[in-house]
């Protein structure tokens, strides 16, 4: 992890750690239902206020808290346009698996790459210092992926290039 991520991690680490003292709380609107207050809004008491954890303008995490859920929305870094290609394939291929992932959206927030929905019953099966160092590991992960990719790709273009260059040498 580099030195520059490494405070903007903790911070994340931190504030979702602090989000994630969730409580049972049974639905106000349907009876002998339980649902994810954040997802519903149906009782505007139960949601608390929306933190925004911004590294730069194009790398953020939103969360989300309500008693019994938080929402976890993140921005991805994306310099140029290859890497806003690599960033949805690779978005896109782990929402289509979300069931995999319990606690992934299939959906992210509207101007957010990807999005995770914890429960209180999440935290409740799973350890909540788990979930959040899985959390903040598939941060790590997808940005060095995302590099990985984006290099593999131009080292690729490269050597085609030189290829059909060479044709005409």
């Amino acid at each position: 992890m580099s030195n520059t991520l490494r405070p903007y991690l903790a911070c994340v680490r931190s504030t979702l750690t602090a989000a994630l003292t969730l409580e049972p709380f049974p639905s106000q609107v349907s009876e002998r239902h339980t649902v994810a207050e954040i997802e519903a809004q149906s009782t505007p008491e139960v949601l608390l206020t929306p933190l925004l954890i911004s590294r730069n303008a194009s790398e953020q995490v939103l969360i989300e808290p309500s008693i019994n859920s938080v929402r976890l929305s993140i921005k991805i870094k994306q310099a140029d346009e290859l890497e806003h290609v690599l960033a949805h394939k690779f978005t896109r291929f782990l929402m289509m698996r979300a069931e995999a992932f319990v606690i992934l959206r299939r959906v992210p927030i509207k101007g957010y790459d990807i999005s995770f929905l914890i429960t209180n019953r999440n935290v409740e099966d799973m350890m909540k210092h788990k979930l959040v160092d899985f959390v903040i590991q598939f941060m790590e992960d997808v940005d060095k992926e995302l590099s990985e990719a984006k290099l593999s790709l131009n080292a690729r273009a490269r050597i085609v290039a030189e290829s059909y260059l060479s044709t005409f040498a």
